[in-house]
């Protein structure tokens, strides 16, 4: 009888345990591929409440550029990756993943951004100065090849200096040796707030068709747990939501969490909400334009059909 009643106890502790275990949050990793303004609305989700859930949990990485983002995807370090449109370059070269949402439009939160007492006063004061970037081959490049394109300067129209991250480019532009610089809004806002630089223009009216931003998955994820991959989305889509109707609890999450006034925040609130994307859904021109930008810039020989590296599958209803 005692044994009978130490085997039942036995098996009433595993089928605890068990339950307990089936029951535990999944643990969804997810990396930034910088520190933007533009990615608030997840790190909003989160401080809101309006993404807690019982059966998941959000572990956040930020990483100082697309490469090294696409990198942690596919070394299955994380699983859930917001970056940039033109990444979707990588995924034709191969990376084990899609891009699961359109997460905002024209590249408004690119800036091209001069000092103050520089002299230029206009786009046609930039011809023949020394403008930095990110890398060679990197969107900032092609987003100014777009704007010499325009003004009719040819390809050369600037010169172009890659100088890699936002502070060696602002180290450069305070010491003159550029004349300029293409960075993120509120890189470019926190030098106005300074009263060292002056925006001269953002990029939503150079590129109005675009993806500026997108949110990838793995393979992995997708496969092994799309119900995970469908709260993540609507976990942004719900910070977004509430953004639009709480801009002074959104405005003070965005201050703290990228170390910014909430002056500042305010600023990059109103300027940039209007060019989210709250349905998440790929757009036809948009993905041409992308295409054509990994031409431009060397990452595909002839322009691809994007189709295949895209689903809409797991975007919530709205």
């Amino acid at each position: 009888m005692k044994t009978s009643n130490a085997l039942l106890f036995g098996l009433s502790s595993l089928l605890l345990g068990a339950v307990s275990l089936s029951n535990a949050a999944t643990t969804v990793r997810v990396g930034l591929s910088q520190p933007t303004y533009s990615f608030i609305p997840f790190d909003v989700g989160l401080k809101s409440g309006v993404c807690k859930s019982p059966d998941v949990e959000y572990q956040k990485t930020v990483f100082s550029g697309s490469a090294q983002l696409h990198q942690a995807l596919t070394a299955d370090s994380v699983d859930i990756g917001l970056g940039a449109g033109p990444e979707m370059g990588f995924l034709s070269k191969g990376a084990p993943e899609k891009a699961i949402a359109a997460m905002s439009d024209a590249p408004e939160d690119l800036a091209l951004v001069v000092l103050k007492d520089s002299g230029i006063n206009q786009i046609a004061d930039l011809k023949g100065k020394r403008i930095s970037m990110s890398t060679k081959g990197s969107l900032t490049e092609w987003a100014a090849g777009e704007l010499m394109i325009q003004q009719g300067w040819g390809k050369d129209g600037m010169k172009m200096v890659p100088l890699g991250s936002f502070s060696a480019q602002t180290a450069a532009l305070k010491t003159k040796q550029i004349d300029g610089m293409i960075v993120e809004a509120g890189t470019a806002g926190r030098l106005e707030e300074e009263g060292s630089g002056k925006t001269l223009l953002r990029f939503g009216k150079v590129v109005p068709k675009f993806h500026i931003h997108v949110i990838f998955a793995t393979n992995k994820l997708i496969s092994s747990n799309p119900e995970a991959t469908k709260k993540f989305l609507k976990c942004w889509f719900d910070g977004l939501d509430y953004m639009k109707t709480h801009k002074t609890e959104s405005v003070k999450i965005a201050s703290d969490t990228l170390n910014m006034s909430v002056d500042l925040s305010a600023k990059l609130y109103d300027s940039l909400m209007p060019h989210f994307n709250y349905t998440g859904k790929f757009d036809a021109q948009a993905l041409e334009v992308i295409s054509q930008s990994l031409v431009d810039t060397g990452i595909l020989q002839v322009k691809q059909n994007l189709n295949k590296y895209f689903t809409e599958e797991f975007l919530p209803k709205r």
